[in-house]
């Protein structure tokens, strides 16, 4: 719509439905056209002008092509909501895909593949058959994007019809955009299917690299990013393709340029000759550079990428560390990027530059990014050996300044020299003791502590400076506790005067009876007894020779590496995480026809239990007959931490509360979460959540409102022992919550973590905080089905076998009257969706038996009997199991699956 036609928008007056039909409907083309344009001028604004759909349609019949763009555009929107309704328009579709005009074909096309209605879908397929190979080559591009987003919707169809094979031919058509929108559609279709669809073959590659030249910037990418798949035969192959490519280096579109760069590097893994390699690296080189002259957002993702590239390949940028220095007005997420990667290509050649850079960054004003400048110093020292000595003579003038901040970050990283180049820099250790007084920062104290005890032989009055931060002992966070813990028993060790006597007894005392801390009461437990049985053997163990710590600039595992480099230009390259780890994306492995879910051999044609099924011969034993059906497999998910997590009884004000980037999504779908914290209860903090389990994964979805006056921050979660040792993944991540506002997150959570003893049962017993009120505490309810496993599907023999060795003690039955099934296949799908597998059926008189399986964790599997009359209250469930203790939990299980 132009700029005059904001009067769309304007309000009229009542009855504004009615008026729109007339006008709709009238013989006028201008006041149709107007009519239509205040109709999608209503549903911009969120109106619902769903009643006109007929209407609407009707005015598809125009050759107006401005005005079928905006019928189209309703249709789009309301199809969903109205499908028998959009079944009307699929006439007009039909007819406008064999128009004359290729522009209103391409048109048709599209909109039928935005139109996401199942009934559409088979209407859908000839029209696209033709335009796929229509004289025009912008039709055929536009009904290659189709054909993906028809995979979406129904892979069966795509595949029965032959789509794919087209779609393969039109990467051998004359026209470029074609070919890349056909390499497009592919790359989309084979990220949703489990199977190989897209493989490049020598023949295909000379053709992409053919219409490459030629293509839009963003077919470029396209084609860039399906070559970067493709594994050259040899070393000759790659430099071939890699010569072919390198021109896109100089493109204007930085996405261009990152592809090119991404399918660079992986050819140059097989390239076997250092002067090509050489030479690349030299061309590579400028286009990185002149991405870093673009706006500061660009410039941050060049940045995450070439974090990444010079990991692998810190040749291609180590004479162009000079474009990485910080400008003043760089945003600060810039120039932590920037500190980031000088320290990378920080070699002997250019460390003196480097660290006038730093030392100028470290009087800068925001506050983070000198204490990073400050630590990349000592990141440098840690890295060049030949230049420790100049990086600290950088650190001890900052510490003269006497910035408390500069002070405290510049101890905490000689802390880090001294161990990494042991008996060399002991000279400084009197300095840093005048600074002593204004360290307040607990990693900060802990290093100055740490300095103190390793080396408070050559420290003339070190039970002195102990002694001065024995005095706040209890206040102290952990972190300084464990710290002054052991300096003071290393201070016993090497001086066991009276001084260091009388301390040491001080500093067990309070580490064991006066704290609720588990480490350090444990750690203190452990040197009292060394001290007390065998001081020599309190030497070897408190005095031990450290391991040397090492350089912490490349700390990504190779493999990672190599999986992000394949990944540059995307977002997987900017998180620095592997795709799985955000990307929750589900492979489809559609069912085939001959896989149909109640195949006729599979129904068990006895008419008792399975028990008995089992001795007739008509069981076959060979998993042909298994049903099998559409299995769904999971996208991974990060592994959860497996570290101990511990109960109530541990510290719960002490455990990490701190705000990490969220990387599962946090929107909880389905039905509003049970309320497990009023208001009334929590002063104004209500709490809803529900243990839930996504791909897999097992989480504590939690909703979080503010109904106080105050704003709510430093949320923290701790689980009692409970039946399955369900306990945090990792600290809870919630915004400060500002009142009358709220948030949703989903806590990850790991099994068998604390464990209560004693007959299962459904309790969990949660306790929350936050920084502003006292620790809630509140009862929750788990549902054994979020333990129910995505391999539970047994087949038929090893699930008649699995009965029959059961003994008949483990089978329990429990009529559950208030359930009614009114749809055997609804309830099949439904037990599906929670892991509950649907095995066989057989009718016995007017029942219907349901056999089914599921499995807990640690493998525990419940094979399961359902009969039922259709329509009519009751249900009768039987299961075999062998941990007959679970089946109460099981049955509460299904009642709510079944409901």
């Amino acid at each position: 719509m132009s700029g005059h036609d904001s009067k769309y928008f304007s309000t009229t007056k009542k009855g504004e439905i009615p008026e729109l039909k007339d006008e709709l409907n009238s013989q006028y083309k201008d006041k149709k056209k107007d009519a239509v344009k205040k109709v999608i001028a209503a549903m911009t604004v969120g109106k619902d002008v769903s009643s006109l759909f007929t209407d609407v349609v009707n005015c598809m019949q125009t050759e107006n092509l401005e005005l079928k763009k905006l019928v189209y555009l309703y249709l789009i929107n309301y199809a969903k909501s109205q499908p028998d309704l959009a079944i009307l328009a699929v006439n007009t579709f039909v007819k406008d895909s064999q128009d004359p005009n290729p522009l209103i074909r391409a048109l048709a096309v599209r909109t039928m593949g935005c139109i996401r209605v199942d009934k559409i879908t088979e209407y859908l397929c000839d029209p696209l058959q033709r335009c796929l190979k229509d004289d025009d080559p912008y039709v055929r591009k536009t009904a290659s994007i189709c054909v993906a987003k028809l995979y979406d919707i129904n892979a069966e169809l795509v595949e029965d019809r032959g789509f794919l094979d087209t779609l393969k031919d039109l990467i051998s058509d004359n026209n470029p955009m074609v070919v890349a929108n056909a390499v497009a559609a592919l790359a989309e279709i084979q990220e949703n299917s489990s199977r190989p669809i897209f493989e490049i073959t020598s023949n295909t590659l000379s053709k992409l690299l053919t219409a490459l030249n030629e293509c839009t910037e963003w077919g470029q990418v396209f084609i860039l990013d399906a070559l970067s798949k493709y594994k050259a035969a040899d070393a000759r192959e790659a430099e071939n393709i890699v010569e072919r490519v390198t021109p896109r280096l100089q493109h204007a579109n930085c996405a261009v340029v990152l592809s090119a760069v991404k399918m660079i590097l992986q050819q140059m893994e097989l390239i076997t000759s250092t002067d090509v390699i050489r030479n690349l690296c030299k061309k590579m080189a400028p286009p990185l550079v002149t991405l870093l002259s673009a706006e500061p957002e660009i410039q941050y993702v060049a940045l995450r990428n070439i974090n990444l590239i010079v990991q692998k390949r810190p040749t291609i940028l180590a004479h162009e560390i000079k474009v990485f220095f910080c400008k003043y007005n760089d945003p600060i997420y810039v120039k932590m990027e920037k500190l980031e990667i000088m320290i990378k290509l920080a070699s002997d050649r250019n460390i003196d530059q480097v660290l006038l850079e730093f030392k100028e960054y470290a009087t800068e004003v925001d506050v983070d990014f000198v204490r990073k400048a400050v630590r990349a110093i000592g990141r440098c020292a840690i890295k060049l050996e030949r230049a420790a000595e100049r990086c600290i003579s950088v650190l001890l003038e900052l510490i003269k300044i006497k910035v408390n901040y500069v002070v405290q970050e510049a101890i905490i990283v000689i802390k880090d020299i001294f161990r990494r180049y042991p008996n060399t820099y002991e000279s400084i250790i009197a300095t840093l003791c005048e600074s002593l007084d204004t360290l307040d920062e607990p990693e900060a104290k802990a290093s100055m502590i740490w300095i103190i005890g390793e080396y408070a032989e050559r420290i003339d009055n070190a039970d002195e400076l102990l002694e001065s931060f024995l005095e706040t002992f209890p206040e102290e966070p952990a972190l300084v506790q464990l710290q002054l813990l052991t300096a003071t028993v290393k201070l016993f060790l090497k001086k066991p005067t009276e001084g260091p006597q009388q301390m040491i007894q001080v500093v067990l005392n309070n580490a064991t009876v006066e704290t609720d801390n588990p480490d350090l009461r444990d750690r203190a437990y452990i040197y009292w007894r060394l001290l007390s049985t065998d001081p020599e053997a309190a030497k070897d163990v408190v005095l031990a020779e450290k391991p040397v710590i090492s350089d912490d600039s490349n700390l990504l595992d190779a493999s990672l590496l190599d999986e992000l480099l394949a990944n540059i230009a995307t977002l997987a390259s900017v998180y620095h995480k592997p795709p799985d780890a955000f990307v929750t994306r589900v492979k489809t492995a559609f069912q085939r026809p001959d896989e149909e879910e109640y195949p006729d051999g599979s129904e068990i044609s006895n008419s008792e239990s399975p028990s008995h099924a089992v001795d007739s011969a008509s069981a076959p034993s060979s998993s042909s007959n298994v049903p099998q059906a559409a299995t769904r497999p999971a996208a991974p998910v990060p592994p959860a931490p497996s570290a101990p997590v511990p109960d109530l009884l541990g510290d719960l004000i002490g455990l990490d509360g701190a705000l990490v980037p969220v990387d599962e999504p946090t929107t909880a779908s389905g039905p509003p979460l049970p309320i497990v914290l009023p208001a009334s209860t929590g002063q104004g903090l209500q709490i809803s959540a529900q243990v839930t389990r996504r791909d897999g994964q097992i989480f504590y979805s939690m909703l979080f409102e503010n109904n106080s006056q105050i704003p709510l921050d430093g949320f923290m979660i701790q689980f009692n022992k409970n039946t399955f040792g369900l306990a945090a993944a990792g600290p809870l991540q919630v915004p400060q919550l500002q009142p009358g506002t709220s948030a949703t997150t989903l806590l990850p959570m790991v099994l068998f973590q604390n464990l209560l003893p004693g007959p299962p049962n459904t309790l969990l017993q949660v306790a929350v905080k936050n920084n502003q009120q006292p620790v809630w505490y509140f009862n929750d309810k788990i549902s054994l089905h979020v333990f129910f496993m995505e391999d539970g599907r047994m087949e038929r023999a090893n699930f008649l076998e699995t009965w029959k060795s059961l003994p008949d003690s483990n089978e329990i039955t429990k009529d559950l009257s208030s359930v009614v099934i009114n749809s055997v296949d609804a309830t099949i799908d439904r037990l599906s969706a929670s892991n509950v597998f649907f095995i066989a059926k057989r009718r016995n008189m007017n029942r219907d038996v349901l056999y089914l399986s599921a499995k807990a964790p640690q493998s525990i599997p419940f094979l399961i009997e359902i009969t039922a009359v259709v329509g009519i209250p009751g249900v009768k469930c039987a299961i075999k199991t062998p941990n007959p203790e679970m089946a109460p939990l099981f049955f509460e299980a299904m009642e709510t699956l079944l409901k």
